[in-house]
């Protein structure tokens, strides 16, 4: 395969899971300064690992898999970066339609981002309706951590929400 029909395949797979990549840094950013950086570094660590890509799981639990890492591994980092000029690009779109929608969203954003690392990751992956057996592959773990742990995950956002 050529330059140009690998970097075409790429920006085609970028279209496609977009939405998930964003969802992902959304989970983890503070604020849309940041959520710019964690997109980006997450498309970079795609297009890095895009060629070794084996087909080994499914094109989206692989992408879930660089940007959870990447993610993950950026905010650790970021505490000792030095500041940077704020980019003023809105990666995420038209994602919702209505205000009404858009403020129940923020609420339950605000909610996740209280909880652990991997809570929010199972929590992201659960609204995102995949099945325990991708959750498990993505994260790691075993089928029935996956259940458990979104059982206390869901209780602990309700008991949050009612605060």
């Amino acid at each position: 395969m050529d330059k140009k029909q690998i970097e075409k395949e790429f920006l085609d797979m970028i279209e496609a899971q977009k939405r998930v990549i964003y969802k992902v840094c959304y989970i983890y950013a503070k604020d849309q300064e940041e959520l710019n950086d964690l997109f980006q570094e997450v498309v970079l660590n795609l297009w890095k690992s895009f060629p070794r890509y084996r087909g080994d799981s499914k094109f989206s639990t692989w992408v879930y898999r660089v940007a959870m890492n990447t993610c993950i591994t950026f905010l650790r980092r970021s505490s000792s970066r030095p500041q940077t000029v704020p980019m003023t690009a809105n990666i995420a779109g038209q994602m919702v339609a209505d205000e009404g929608t858009a403020a129940q969203l923020r609420e339950l954003y605000r909610l996740i981002n209280q909880l652990g690392k991997l809570e929010r990751a199972l929590i992201l992956l659960w609204l995102e309706e995949r099945s325990y057996q991708e959750m498990a592959d993505i994260l790691g773990i075993s089928k029935a951590n996956v259940a458990v742990k979104l059982n206390r995950i869901k209780g602990k956002l309700k008991q949050m929400s009612n605060s």
